[in-house]
């Protein structure tokens, strides 16, 4: 591997690359973790309010795809505590190494996982959360810009979260949100970076459990074409931001993106999930599983979406990144005065 990719990351979690794939819910499954592990980077499973079988089963399935290390993603804050207890239980006892939490710290869950030898890796929106994950026992953090897709927990870009944080703590951090490519991969190490989380690359990729229907929009989507809203907000706590493409049912949004659902709002399937009713305005995004109208359901992405053209296998993206990385450093250095 080459020397100069080799980060502090890669020693932790045991990767070849300094590249997560961030653990979507319901898109990052066991196909698309096992083989984002297998092409050398941390490949993630989105385990967010799944019973401890789906868990179980679905840990199983990506060893038996590959033998590399691999995370499984929950969100304390936004899972009922019993549930949460319960997914966390399966976690440990099928001895995951590696959790990555999000939204607000809960230090207990992070104590539980570190008490059984478990690494944490939180991704925040905030410099004060990093500070107080760190504090509570985290092994890295993650700082998610507002350009990330699907849940987004912080208000400032990328560009400017990434070196604070960095200055901040003193545990490895990843950059999340605006990073698709290489060259965002050596601008995220510029700016501190141990390496960088990417989602909506990979929610466009043949692995994916992302409907068709999700996938298409992504590769159609210009950076502009997405919207930060709260509106999408069943299932998740009130006021908690989300980054979706436009649709019919965003138009209304556009004027007014924040505090729109009001606490009365009356439920309306729009589409299901083996028997499971879909709502209108939840946070599901479309999965191969689900019929109905799929359309006017959250699809999640970034505005890094406009970098997008095409599906393709996980590994193609992971190998490209990390080709287009040693072809801009081999640049950077090119352009310095020697």
């Amino acid at each position: 591997m080459p020397h100069t990719l080799h980060t502090s990351i890669c020693d932790l979690l045991g990767c070849r690359y300094p590249i997560l794939q961030s653990g979507m819910g319901g898109v990052a499954r066991s196909e698309l973790a096992a083989a984002v592990s297998e092409a050398g980077a941390f490949g993630c499973l989105g385990m967010v309010r799944e019973t401890p079988a789906k868990i179980l089963e679905q840990i199983d399935e990506v060893r038996a795809r590959t033998d590399k290390p691999f995370g499984v993603n929950l969100i304390p804050a936004a899972t009922d505590p019993e549930l949460f207890n319960a997914e966390l239980d399966a976690c440990l006892s099928a001895g995951v190494e590696t959790l990555v939490y999000f939204w607000d710290i809960v230090p207990d869950a992070i104590k539980r996982a570190k008490d059984h030898g478990c690494r944490v890796v939180h991704q925040v929106g905030h410099v004060d959360a990093a500070v107080q994950a760190e504090a509570a026992g985290a092994d890295a953090i993650i700082a998610q810009g507002v350009e990330a897709g699907g849940h987004v927990h912080g208000s400032v870009s990328s560009l400017v979260l990434l070196p604070q944080i960095v200055d901040a703590v003193s545990i490895p951090v990843l950059g999340s949100g605006g990073f698709a490519s290489g060259r965002s991969l050596v601008a995220a190490m510029s700016l501190g970076a141990q390496g960088i989380q990417c989602g909506t690359r990979f929610l466009a990729t043949d692995e994916s459990f992302a409907h068709d229907i999700h996938k298409q929009r992504v590769i159609e989507a210009a950076a502009t074409d997405t919207l930060h809203t709260d509106a999408f907000a069943i299932n998740w706590p009130p006021h908690s931001p989300v980054r979706v493409i436009k649709n019919e049912v965003t138009e209304r949004f556009v004027e007014r993106p924040f505090g729109y659902l009001p606490e009365d709002f009356e439920r309306e399937p729009i589409a299901e999930e083996e028997g499971r009713p879909v709502y209108l305005l939840s946070t599901d995004s479309p999965l191969k599983s689900m019929t109905g109208d799929l359309e006017k359901l959250a699809l999640f992405a970034g505005q890094v979406s406009g970098l997008i053209h095409s599906t393709e296998p996980a590994a193609k993206v992971v190998q490209r990144i990390v080709d287009e990385a040693l072809v801009a450093l081999n640049e950077l250095a090119n352009r310095i005065p020697r």
